[in-house]
Protein backbone atom coordinates (compact mmCIF):
# COMPACT_ATOMS: atom_id res chain seq x y z
CA UNK A 1 0.00 0.00 0.00
CA UNK A 2 1.35 3.35 -1.01
CA UNK A 3 1.12 6.04 2.24
CA UNK A 4 1.71 9.61 2.62
CA UNK A 5 5.21 10.32 3.59
CA UNK A 6 4.18 13.75 5.77
CA UNK A 7 1.87 16.96 6.35
CA UNK A 8 2.52 19.16 3.53
CA UNK A 9 0.87 22.01 4.39
CA UNK A 10 -2.05 23.21 6.92
CA UNK A 11 -4.34 25.59 5.21
CA UNK A 12 -7.14 27.35 7.10
CA UNK A 13 -9.33 30.54 6.60
CA UNK A 14 -8.22 33.45 8.29
CA UNK A 15 -9.48 37.57 8.46
CA UNK A 16 -6.26 38.21 7.50
CA UNK A 17 -3.87 36.57 6.30
CA UNK A 18 -0.97 38.49 5.80
CA UNK A 19 -1.32 39.55 9.39
CA UNK A 20 -1.65 35.87 10.90
CA UNK A 21 1.25 34.60 9.06
CA UNK A 22 3.82 37.36 10.49
CA UNK A 23 2.29 36.70 13.75
CA UNK A 24 3.37 32.22 12.88
CA UNK A 25 6.63 33.96 11.78
CA UNK A 26 7.14 36.13 14.54
CA UNK A 27 6.16 34.05 17.85
CA UNK A 28 6.49 30.35 16.46
CA UNK A 29 9.22 30.74 13.86
CA UNK A 30 6.97 29.16 10.69
CA UNK A 31 7.86 31.00 7.84
CA UNK A 32 5.27 30.94 5.44
CA UNK A 33 4.51 30.85 1.46
CA UNK A 34 7.01 32.69 -0.21
CA UNK A 35 11.18 33.34 -1.02
CA UNK A 36 11.13 30.48 1.66
CA UNK A 37 8.73 27.67 3.51
CA UNK A 38 9.35 26.29 6.55
CA UNK A 39 11.11 22.64 6.64
CA UNK A 40 10.07 21.10 9.70
CA UNK A 41 12.20 18.71 12.02
CA UNK A 42 11.65 14.84 11.61
CA UNK A 43 9.88 13.24 14.47
CA UNK A 44 6.45 11.83 15.66
CA UNK A 45 2.91 13.29 14.24
CA UNK A 46 0.23 12.11 15.33
CA UNK A 47 -3.15 12.52 13.69
CA UNK A 48 -6.16 12.20 16.09
CA UNK A 49 -9.93 12.37 15.41
CA UNK A 50 -11.45 13.62 18.55
CA UNK A 51 -15.08 12.76 19.59
CA UNK A 52 -17.93 15.48 18.38
CA UNK A 53 -18.90 15.83 21.92
CA UNK A 54 -14.69 16.90 23.04
CA UNK A 55 -13.98 20.65 24.62
CA UNK A 56 -10.56 19.84 24.20
CA UNK A 57 -10.29 22.04 21.80
CA UNK A 58 -11.97 24.85 23.50
CA UNK A 59 -14.57 26.60 21.65
CA UNK A 60 -17.53 23.95 20.46
CA UNK A 61 -17.56 25.25 17.06
CA UNK A 62 -13.77 24.55 16.86
CA UNK A 63 -13.31 21.94 14.57
CA UNK A 64 -9.40 21.54 14.64
CA UNK A 65 -6.57 22.25 16.54
CA UNK A 66 -2.69 22.02 15.40
CA UNK A 67 -0.40 20.45 17.84
CA UNK A 68 3.14 22.19 17.12
CA UNK A 69 6.41 19.76 18.61
CA UNK A 70 9.07 21.87 20.34
CA UNK A 71 12.23 21.26 21.71
CA UNK A 72 12.01 23.22 25.50
CA UNK A 73 8.69 23.94 26.30
CA UNK A 74 9.70 26.23 29.29
CA UNK A 75 11.63 28.67 26.74
CA UNK A 76 8.94 28.67 24.44
CA UNK A 77 6.89 29.60 27.21
CA UNK A 78 9.15 32.34 28.48
CA UNK A 79 9.17 33.65 24.83
CA UNK A 80 5.55 33.69 24.47
CA UNK A 81 5.13 35.48 27.88
CA UNK A 82 7.61 38.38 27.08
CA UNK A 83 5.74 38.77 23.79
CA UNK A 84 2.22 39.32 26.15
CA UNK A 85 1.01 35.51 24.46
CA UNK A 86 -0.86 34.14 27.06
CA UNK A 87 -0.01 30.62 27.57
CA UNK A 88 -2.04 28.18 29.21
CA UNK A 89 -0.84 24.53 31.12
CA UNK A 90 -2.44 22.02 33.18
CA UNK A 91 -1.06 19.79 35.02
CA UNK A 92 -3.43 16.95 33.68
CA UNK A 93 -2.29 17.52 30.11
CA UNK A 94 1.14 16.00 30.76
CA UNK A 95 1.52 12.47 30.45
CA UNK A 96 4.46 9.48 29.71
CA UNK A 97 4.66 10.82 26.09
CA UNK A 98 5.36 14.38 27.15
CA UNK A 99 4.57 18.18 28.51
CA UNK A 100 1.91 20.55 26.47
CA UNK A 101 1.11 24.45 26.79
CA UNK A 102 -1.87 25.66 25.01
CA UNK A 103 -2.00 28.81 23.06
CA UNK A 104 -3.94 30.96 20.84
CA UNK A 105 -3.22 32.55 17.80
CA UNK A 106 -4.62 36.24 17.07
CA UNK A 107 -7.98 35.02 15.39
CA UNK A 108 -8.90 32.51 18.35
CA UNK A 109 -7.40 29.34 16.57
CA UNK A 110 -6.29 27.10 19.64
CA UNK A 111 -2.62 26.12 19.06
CA UNK A 112 -0.94 22.99 21.21
CA UNK A 113 2.42 23.03 22.32
CA UNK A 114 4.25 19.84 22.97
CA UNK A 115 7.06 18.73 24.25
CA UNK A 116 7.80 14.78 23.69
CA UNK A 117 9.23 12.84 26.13
CA UNK A 118 12.50 11.67 25.70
Amino acid sequence: MEKVTGIGGVFFRARDPEALAKWYLDHLGIEGPGPSIWRQEAGPTVLMPFAQETDYFGRSEQQWMINFRVADLDAMVAQLDAAGIAVERRDEWDSEIGRFARIHDPEGNPIELWQPAS
